[in-house]
C-alpha cells in the first residue's frame, strides 16, 4: 500500500510545475496571484521531493509506466536514491530563486530595467525550467532525456534573454546556437542507437549494448557522452558558459548556475553507469576531469567580474564530479553524488550573493568596490560561509566532498589518477585563492566612493537605491543554511549517496525493475 502511494508521486515533479506554469500564465496581469500559484506549486514539489527520496531510501526504486504502456513500448519514469535527491536539492535551489525573485519587487524580475511593464513570463518559465530538470532526472528512456533537455533549452532561452538588452540577446544566440549543436550531436546518437538496437529503453539499452560489436559501443558512447558534455561545460567544450551567464539577472545566473550543467553531470553518470558499464574510455573522461580542473580555475582567478570568477569557478568543479564518475567506484560515485549535491546548493548561493553585492555597490566589477563589510557586514557574512565552502575548507561540505574523492582516487593509485590527485589540491587552493581576492577586495579594500554623511543627500539616496531588502536577504541566508545543513548531516547524506553508487553499480537491479524481473525482450 505505502509503495503504491510513493509510486503515484513519481510523475508530479514533472506535472505539478507544468500545471502551475500554465495558471501563472493565465494569471498573468494579477501579479500577486501569480507569486501564490508559483510559491504554492514549489511548496508541493518540494514535499513531493522530500517524500521520494525517503521512499527511495527506505522502500526501493520507484517506477511508473506512462499511460499504461508497458516498457519498452511505453515511457518509463524511474526514480531511485540519486534521481531523488537530485530531484529534492534541484526544486530547493529553485524555490531559493523564486523568492529571491519575488524580494526584488522592482527588480529584474518583476519591473525589468527600472521600466513600468512587468515582467509576467518569469513565473511559468521558471516552473517550465523545473518541469525540465524533473524529466532529465526521472525519464527511463532516452528519448524522454531528450524531451527534458528539449525543455531545459526552450525555458533557459526565454529567461536568458528577459528585458531584451543586447547584451543579453547576443549571450542568448550564443547559448541556442551552442545547445543546439549538443542537441543535434545527441539526436544523431538517439538515431543511431535505435538503429543498432532497436530501442531508446534504457533498461532495455542496457542489456542491449552489451551485446553490440565493441566498436559500435564505442562510437555510441563517444557521441552520447559529447552530448552531454557540452551541456556539463567539460573541457574543450566550457568556453560558452562565462560568456552566457553573467549578463542575465541575479536569480537566473543562479538558477542556471546551480542546475543546468549538473543535468548534464547527472546524463552522463546515469548512462556511463547503466548503459556503459566497465567502460573503455575511464582515461579519456580523467584527462577531461583534470583539464576542466585546470583551464577553469586559471580562467577564474585572472577575472576582475565577481559574476565571470564565478563562472569559471563552475566550470572548474565540474571536473571535481567527472573525476568521481571516471573511477567508477563505490567510493568514487558516492563522492561525486555528494559533491553534485553541494555544488548546485553553494554554487546558487554564490551567484545570489553576488546579485546582492550588484544591487548593494551598483556592480560586480571588483576595481569598482570596495569597504563593502564596513556598508553591509551581514552581506559579508554571506558571502564568506559559502567561499570558504567552495574553497574546501574544513568542516564544510566542500571540504568533505573533496576528501571522499581523494581517497577514492586514492584507492586506484595510477600515474594518470595521482596527477588528477595533485590537479584537485591545486584547483581547491586556486579556488581559495580566488574567492579570497574577492573578500579583500571587494569587502575589505577602502571604498571606492566616500562613505555617504547626513549632509550628503545625493550619497543618501544612492545609498537607499541599493539598500538590500529583506525579501532577498531571507532566501540567500536560507541557502546558506542548506550548505552548512549539508556539513551537518553529512553522516547520513553520505550514507544515502553510498546506497545510491550502490544501486548505479547494480544496472541489473535497475533491468529487474523495469521488466518486473522477467526476461528482457
Amino acid at each position: 500500500m505505502l509503495h503504491t502511494l510513493l509510486t503515484a508521486l513519481v510523475p508530479l515533479p514533472v506535472l505539478l510545475p507544468l500545471v502551475g506554469a500554465g495558471i501563472a500564465l493565465v494569471v498573468r496581469t494579477r501579479t500577486g496571484l501569480q507569486r501564490a500559484v508559483s510559491v504554492t506549486t514549489m511548496s508541493l514539489v518540494l514535499v513531493i521531493a522530500v517524500t521520494l527520496l525517503w521512499g527511495a531510501d527506505t522502500q526501493g526504486r520507484l517506477l511508473v509506466t506512462v499511460g499504461g504502456w508497458l516498457p519498452p513500448q511505453g515511457i518509463t519514469l524511474v526514480v531511485d536514491r540519486l534521481t531523488a535527491l537530485m530531484v529534492l536539492v534541484a526544486v530547493t535551489v529553485t524555490f531559493a530563486v523564486l523568492l529571491y525573485a519575488i524580494g526584488q519587487g522592482r527588480g529584474a524580475m518583476d519591473r525589468e530595467s527600472g521600466g513600468n511593464a512587468p515582467v509576467p513570463i518569469f513565473h511559468p518559465t521558471l516552473l517550465v525550467l523545473l518541469s525540465g530538470v524533473s524529466t532529465t532526472f526521472i525519464s527511463g528512456d532516452l528519448f524522454h532525456l531528450y524531451v527534458g533537455f528539449e525543455m531545459l533549452l526552450a525555458a533557459s532561452f526565454v529567461l536568458l534573454t528577459l528585458g531584451a538588452t543586447i547584451d543579453r540577446v547576443r549571450a542568448g544566440i550564443s547559448y541556442v546556437f551552442v545547445s543546439l549543436a549538443s542537441s543535434s550531436v545527441f539526436l544523431m546518437a538517439l538515431a543511431m542507437i535505435y538503429a543498432a538496437t532497436g530501442t531508446v529503453n534504457m533498461a532495455q539499452l542496457s542489456v542491449r549494448l552489451a551485446e553490440l560489436e565493441p566498436a559500435t559501443a564505442l562510437v555510441l558512447q563517444v557521441l552520447l557522452l559529447t552530448g552531454f558534455a557540452v551541456k556539463a561545460a567539460v573541457f574543450p567544450m566550457s568556453g560558452w558558459l562565462p560568456d552566457a551567464y553573467p549578463t542575465a539577472p541575479a536569480p537566473v545566473t543562479a538558477v542556471f548556475a546551480g542546475l543546468l550543467t549538473k543535468v548534464g553531470v547527472y546524463a552522463i553518470l546515469r548512462t556511463q553507469t547503466l548503459l556503459f558499464p566497465g567502460s573503455p574510455l575511464p582515461d579519456l573522461l580523467l584527462w577531461a576531469s583534470l583539464l576542466t580542473m585546470l583551464v577553469g580555475i586559471l580562467g577564474a582567478v585572472a577575472q576582475d567580474d565577481v559574476k565571470r570568477l564565478l563562472s569559471f569557478t563552475l566550470v572548474s568543479h565540474i571536473g571535481y564530479m567527472l573525476f568521481g564518475v571516471a573511477l567508477a567506484s563505490p567510493a568514487g560515485l558516492s563522492a561525486s553524488i555528494y559533491y553534485v549535491a553541494h555544488h548546485i546548493t553553494i554554487q546558487t548561493t554564490l551567484f545570489l550573493v553576488a546579485g546582492l553585492i550588484e544591487r548593494r555597490g551598483g556592480s560586480t566589477s571588483m576595481s569598482k568596490l570596495g569597504g563593502m563589510a564596513t556598508m553591509s557586514p551581514g552581506l559579508a557574512v554571506l558571502f564568506l560561509v559559502p567561499a570558504l565552502n567552495l574553497g574546501g575548507i574544513p568542516p564544510f561540505s566542500g571540504f568533505l566532498g573533496k576528501v571522499g574523492l581523494l581517497q577514492a582516487g586514492a584507492e586506484q593509485p595510477t600515474p594518470l589518477v595521482v596527477a588528477l590527485l595533485v590537479g584537485s589540491v591545486l584547483t581547491s587552493l586556486l579556488t581559495l585563492y580566488a574567492v579570497s581576492r574577492v573578500w579583500s577586495r571587494v569587502f575589505w579594500r577602502p571604498p571606492t566612493v566616500a562613505p555617504v554623511t547626513e549632509d550628503n543627500r545625493l550619497e543618501r539616496r544612492y545609498e537607499r537605491r541599493f539598500a538590500l531588502a529583506p525579501g532577498v536577504v531571507a532566501p540567500t541566508a536560507a541557502l546558506v543554511l542548506v550548505g552548512i545543513a549539508l556539513t551537518v548531516a553529512a553522516g547520513p547524506l553520505l550514507a544515502v549517496t553510498d546506497r545510491a553508487a550502490a544501486e548505479l553499480l547494480r544496472p541489473d537491479g535497475y533491468v529487474a525493475l523495469v521488466f518486473g524481473g522477467g526476461e528482457v525482450p
